[in-house]
């Protein structure tokens, strides 16, 4: 957006030097600065009045939980005080080291080989982390005592059971993370050299930053991670043209244009995770895997799930199987005429999909010919940093929580995903946002991060009861969906599992495990990166790399220890899967049918129903 006076900035930018700015629009500046702090100071507190007043006091991850997990590693360290020495005495040599080191450079001389305790962090990027011959020495005093700090805390909490021993830990990073000097206005050379060089504006445009957030946040901090202003669905997100062919209460069905004159016979059915938007799949074109697919020449249909309000309080997880995925392909198969199809399920919507086909399986429902997987879980026995945040207290809580609302608001999950990474997803931002006074850049992935969804009562606490509690999917008639008891044995098609190397949601161990408990051998590929960008790594993109091997043995590490190693993305290694189950050739096909006319243009609506906006329950 242009502003009518070319000089002016949006709110955010930062500030130019006073001395270079008329005193006139300087006064002007900080006048409309601390306009925005009051308006946004007033709506958080008003939000958070608000909040108080319907006695909603629930927040993940639970401060409760957190609190008490860290007196209890006070307690550890008074249980064995000589751990406790043995850190004070590393950590005194290793400060002894450092000053020697430091003392040595301010007189001139060279370094030690070995002064850095820890190799560098993109926390400590900037020149003023090296060319300040203090602050090299904070930031490597910094993280000597982070190093040193969680040896410590894994030694005295080796005694602890496993649950407790994860939350310890696990808040104790959090605790290291919060105290990094990179976050503080006095011990960020970057933000010392803005607040000169602006005289404060940068303080007062994070302090206004600030109030918007926790006005979004109705008195609870949400962070911007992303322009918004710059990014748009439908016009350059979520771009890849097709029709809505289809919608139910629980989603829209979206068919694509083909790109190609042929495509496969068998179509492609993409179930994507409500617990985010679909478009995670066709973020900018150069990063969409679906327009990736159609130009492949694939008949691509893609399920968009409805934001829920209130009155989806009772929808269960069997609606989901129902209403979602059984109904969709009723629809593929009656759009395109084919008899058979090929499927794809995303985090969540893989442990579904799964669930689909053991549906399928016991009522002799052979019509999916092969099932891929992307970063799923099937054995919940080890989720990863996840079960940090699942246990019966903290599930009950929740449950209470919902009771009154009727969902689960999408902010909590992004909080709780966020604390996974926290030094980039929140603490980066802490600075960018806060304490240099920017506006985050435009930026697709984590623009589609702030923007979850919520999650129905009931379908949620079955979800998290079942299976990340009791881990009941894994256990041949574990669980019953829609009359019929689930046993992932009995899928017996060609599936393909995609993990990612680094995924903290999804981790790949847990995930190889879960392949195994289908009846027929799948083909199994790791990817490099995480969660999201393990996945949505373009095929002509040269980052991460990928594993394969053909036999799958019960050990994953195993199976690691004899993969081979590609470079680049996975995208056309299963695209030659693929090609083996496509079924041939056939003309290609516009979306919708005479019985399934396109009801409106992709995305369609049902994406575009953000948290932020009120409910219309």
């Amino acid at each position: 957006m242009s502003d009518q006076k070319p000089s002016s900035a949006k709110p955010g930018d930062p500030a130019p030097s006073p001395q270079e700015t008329p005193s006139d629009e300087l006064a002007q500046r900080y006048a409309e600065t601390l306009a925005r702090v009051s308006a946004g100071s007033s709506r958080a507190w008003q939000g958070w009045l608000e909040r108080q007043a319907r006695g909603d006091f629930f927040t993940l991850p639970d401060p409760a939980v957190a609190a008490k997990s860290l007196a209890r590693l006070g307690q550890q360290f008074m249980f064995h005080p000589q751990q406790a020495f043995e850190l004070q005495r590393q950590l005194w040599q290793g400060y002894t080291a450092l000053w020697q080191d430091t003392a040595q450079r301010l007189l001139g001389e060279a370094s030690s080989p070995d002064h850095e305790s820890a190799p560098r962090d993109r926390r400590f990027k900037g020149k003023g982390w090296e060319e300040n011959l203090f602050f090299d020495a904070l930031r490597q005093a910094y993280q000597l005592t982070a190093e040193q700090w969680l040896k410590g805390v894994h030694e005295v909490t080796e005694e602890l059971d496993h649950d407790e021993r994860v939350k310890v830990e696990f808040y104790a990073h959090q605790l290291i993370d919060a105290l990094a000097p990179s976050n503080y206005a006095t011990t960020n050379p970057e933000v010392i050299e803005a607040t000169v060089r602006t005289g404060g504006a940068n303080l007062l445009q994070g302090l206004a930053n600030l109030m918007e957030d926790l006005s979004r946040g109705e008195g609870l901090l949400r962070i911007k991670q992303s322009d918004s202003a710059e990014l748009t669905l439908g016009e350059n997100l979520a771009v890849t043209p097709g029709k809505v062919i289809f919608q139910n209460d629980l989603m829209q069905l979206i068919q694509y244009a083909p790109a190609t004159e042929e495509v496969d016979r068998r179509p492609l059915l993409i179930v994507p995770p409500w617990i985010n938007k679909f478009y995670i799949l066709d973020l900018t074109p150069q990063r969409s895997f679906i327009r990736w697919a159609v130009e492949q020449g694939i008949t691509v249909f893609v399920i968009s799930w409805v934001n829920p309000d209130k009155r989806y309080a009772e929808v269960a997880f069997d609606d989901y199987l129902t209403q979602g995925t059984l109904k969709a392909m009723d629809v593929v198969q009656e759009v395109t005429g084919e008899d058979t199809l090929n499927t794809i399920g995303y985090c969540i919507g893989g442990t579904l999909l799964a669930c689909t086909l053991a549906h399928q399986a016991a009522r002799g429902d052979d019509r999916v010919h092969s099932a891929t997987f992307f970063t799923t879980l099937l054995d919940f026995s080890d989720v990863g940093p996840l079960e940090v945040f699942i246990d019966e207290e903290q599930i009950r809580n929740m449950e209470q929580h919902m009771e009154r609302l009727g969902y689960l608001e999408g902010t909590h999950l992004a909080n709780a995903f966020n604390l996974l990474q926290s030094a980039d997803l929140i603490w980066g931002f802490v600075i960018n946002n806060y304490l240099l006074g920017r506006d985050p850049k435009a930026f697709d992935l984590l623009y589609w991060n702030s923007d979850s969804t919520r999650m129905p009562k009931r379908m949620q606490s079955f979800y998290l009861r079942n299976m990340y509690l009791e881990n009941r999917l894994a256990e041949p008639g574990g669980i019953t969906l829609a009359g019929e008891a689930i046993d992932l044995s009995q899928v017996r098609i060609p599936t393909f599992f995609v993990a990612t190397e680094k995924d903290h949601i999804a981790p790949w161990h847990s995930s190889y495990r879960g392949a195994h408990l289908l009846g027929k051998n799948p083909r199994f590929l790791l990817g490099g990166s995480g969660h999201i960008a393990g996945v949505i790594n373009p095929a002509d993109s040269p980052k991460y790399g990928y594993w394969t091997y053909g036999r799958l043995p019960k050990d994953p590490e195993r199976w690691l220890a004899s993969a081979t190693h590609h470079p680049g993305s996975w995208w056309s290694e299963w695209r030659t899967w693929l090609k083996r189950h496509a079924g041939g050739q056939v003309p290609a096909r516009e979306p919708g049918s005479s019985d399934y006319p396109p009801l409106e243009e992709a995305p369609g609506s049902y994406v575009r129903v953000r948290v932020d906006a009120p409910s219309d329950g």
